[in-house]
C-alpha cells in the first residue's frame, strides 16, 4: 500500500482554497414594457405599482427605476425594506443593477409613513450619495421621489436635484 506524506495532503488541501470563486450576474429583457418616463408623475406612476399599498403607511421602502437613454423603463429593483421612520439604502446595489441593465439614468424613490412629505437631512445626504455615484459611472440621476399613500415629492421638481 503506498503511503502518502502530510506535505501532499497539506498541498492539496491548499490547492482547493486558491479556487477563484466565478461571479455570475444576471439580467432579462424578457417582458421589457418600453414604458416611457417623461415627467416625475410617469416615474410616480410606476413606483405606485410597485410599492405594497397595504404597507406605504405603515413600513418604508426604498425603489430605483433604471431607464435607458432614451427614458425608456428597463426595469425596477426594491433596494431594501425596513422600519418604520427609516430604511438602509446601499449605493453599492443601486449601481450594480444599474451597471447590470445597462442604464444610462435612474430615478429613486422611498415613501414616508408618516405621511410627511419633507426630506429629512439623511434624505438629502443619500441622494447626493448616489448622485456622486452615477456621476462617476456616468449614469444621470433624474429624479429622487418622496411618497405618501396619497401624495409625492420630486426633488427634481422641486429644484433640489
Amino acid at each position: 500500500m503506498r503511503e502518502i506524506s502530510v506535505s501532499a495532503v497539506l498541498r492539496a488541501k491548499k490547492m482547493r482554497f486558491n479556487v477563484v470563486n466565478e461571479i455570475k450576474l444576471s439580467y432579462s429583457r424578457e417582458g421589457n414594457c418600453e414604458r416611457l418616463i417623461a415627467d416625475s408623475r410617469d416615474a410616480i406612476d410606476v413606483f405606485r405599482e410597485h410599492f405594497d399599498s397595504d404597507e406605504i403607511d405603515y413600513r418604508e421602502s426604498f425603489y430605483t427605476l433604471y431607464l435607458s437613454q432614451a427614458n425608456k423603463v428597463l426595469g425596477i429593483k426594491k433596494i431594501s425594506e425596513s422600519g418604520i421612520s427609516s430604511t438602509i439604502v446601499d449605493v453599492r446595489i443601486i449601481m450594480q443593477a444599474a451597471l447590470l441593465c445597462n442604464a444610462s439614468c435612474i430615478i429613486i424613490a422611498h415613501n414616508h409613513p408618516s405621511g410627511n412629505l419633507k426630506a429629512s437631512a439623511e434624505d438629502v445626504k443619500m441622494t447626493q450619495q448616489i448622485k456622486e455615484a452615477s456621476k462617476f459611472l456616468n449614469i444621470q440621476l433624474l429624479d429622487h421621489c418622496i411618497l405618501t399613500s396619497t401624495e409625492y415629492i420630486s426633488f427634481a421638481d422641486e429644484g433640489l436635484l
